[in-house]
């Protein structure tokens, strides 16, 4: 079977398409391309067609709230038609919702254009970070030349970063940058903030360590886990945020770094001085009328989380591993590849999943589903049920405790399975 316009398109990028180049092709386009062969086949089409579901874009799917939306639909001719104002003037708003010191915050047009600068402006000879994780954080220092130590997460840990061979495997080749996700992607894998203070502790001499918390507003472990407040006042720190990913609003492109005051402006003075647009300067001078639709969003997504976590768990041999991000990592039955079920739930279900098999240290057998609402998810396993093969005990395998419910006190840093 020759590729859809739709798979066409998941086939040639290194990252997921767009949903809007997802939305420029109708069903239809990829109706043609499914054979006419019975109900039972692999290449029939479930019928009807339904509108698509997004599990691959991790999105906040209960912020911003119908309210913002209207009220940003309202100003939609003024926002387009006028110039944004300053990053300064956007940047000392944000911290003043946020209680950060303008001094040592740079926003920026999304993490990714952060990380840009991190990478050019920082980042001399060297980098470590463990894998997989988020590719802009293998890809970019690459591109422009320099060498990157990949420190493999292991499965049989679930992906648990242990922090003293971390550290070992740094010092041992001499890494002069080091990054963290926390939680990462696309395992959702958490070290408390007590676990990565140890961590900046004992890279106090690097020259940089990042510690990327694009998706800490997720977290349910502990109350307070960012370590925003301490970058702000160590020499070699930067922490980086993702107001996208946490708002819903990926398409808006924004997000900010938080780090000592020489650091921040370091970043700050390269960036153009009208990085953003109108819409994030808009969202930004809103947020602080709706903190509590905010919070509750997160609530929402927190009981989603484990609702889904159990329900994927009883798909016959599914591995779901635990989560504190908005998505969960998921390992398929064997002899299941992921890209010919990618593209089967998108041309006959509608249904837009993560495959890892462009993730470096994952394979196909791992996709990555982002947490959405019970009908969502309803739609999913019943779609799963159709083209995931019968398991022979009828039960998944599902980790014991990851990083997220670790309860571990220094110096016992690997988080207890």
């Amino acid at each position: 079977m020759s590729p859809s316009p739709e798979t066409g398109l998941l086939h040639t990028a290194a990252h997921s398409p767009s949903w809007a180049m997802l939305s420029r092709l109708s069903p239809a386009d990829s109706a043609d391309q499914v054979e006419p062969v019975g109900r039972h086949s692999p290449y029939a089409r479930a019928e009807p067609v339904q509108e698509r579901v997004d599990f691959c874009i991790p999105c906040n799917p209960y912020f911003p709230t119908p309210d913002m939306f209207t009220r940003m639909r309202g100003s939609l001719e003024s926002i387009l038609k006028y110039y944004p104002s300053d990053a300064d003037t956007v940047t000392s708003e944000l911290c003043s919702v946020l209680g950060l010191n303008p001094q040592t915050v740079a926003m920026g047009n999304g993490s990714t254009e952060l990380i840009t600068w991190i990478d050019h402006l920082l980042v001399k000879e060297s980098l470590a970070i463990p894998i997989p994780t988020f590719g802009r954080w293998t890809d970019q220092p690459m591109e422009t030349g320099k060498r990157v130590d990949m420190f493999p997460l292991q499965e049989d840990q679930d992906f648990t970063l242990d922090l003293r061979e971390y550290v070992r495997f740094i010092r041992q080749r001499g890494s002069r940058v080091a990054v963290i996700c926390n939680p990462n992607n696309p395992d959702g894998g958490y070290l408390r903030r007590h676990q990565v203070l140890w961590l900046l502790d004992e890279l106090s001499d690097l020259d940089l360590v990042v510690v990327d918390e694009s998706f800490i507003d997720f977290v349910d472990a502990e109350r307070a886990p960012s370590v925003a407040d301490e970058a702000a006042i160590r020499p070699n720190v930067i922490v980086l945020k993702s107001l996208g990913k946490n708002f819903g609003l990926h398409g808006i492109r924004f997000g900010y770094l938080v780090a000592n005051p020489a650091l921040a402006a370091t970043v700050r003075r390269a960036l153009p001085k009208w990085n953003l647009n109108s819409f994030a300067e808009s969202v930004v001078f809103m947020i602080k009328e709706y903190g509590v639709e905010y919070h509750e969003s997160l609530a929402l997504l927190s009981r989603d989380r484990a609702h889904m976590a159990q329900a994927l768990a009883a798909v016959p041999d599914l591995i779901v591993f635990l989560s504190q991000g908005n998505f969960l990592l998921v390992k398929l039955p064997d002899g299941v590849d992921g890209v010919a079920l990618r593209d089967r739930l998108l041309t006959q279900y509608g249904i837009f999943i993560r495959e890892c098999g462009n993730k470096l240290g994952s394979s196909s057998q791992f996709v990555r589903l982002v947490v959405r609402p019970h009908d969502d998810v309803q739609r999913l396993l019943s779609a799963l049920q159709s083209c995931l093969p019968a398991g022979p005990t009828g039960l998944a395998r599902h980790p014991g405790p990851a990083a997220a419910h670790a309860t571990s006190s220094l110096p016992a840093l690997s988080p207890a399975r």
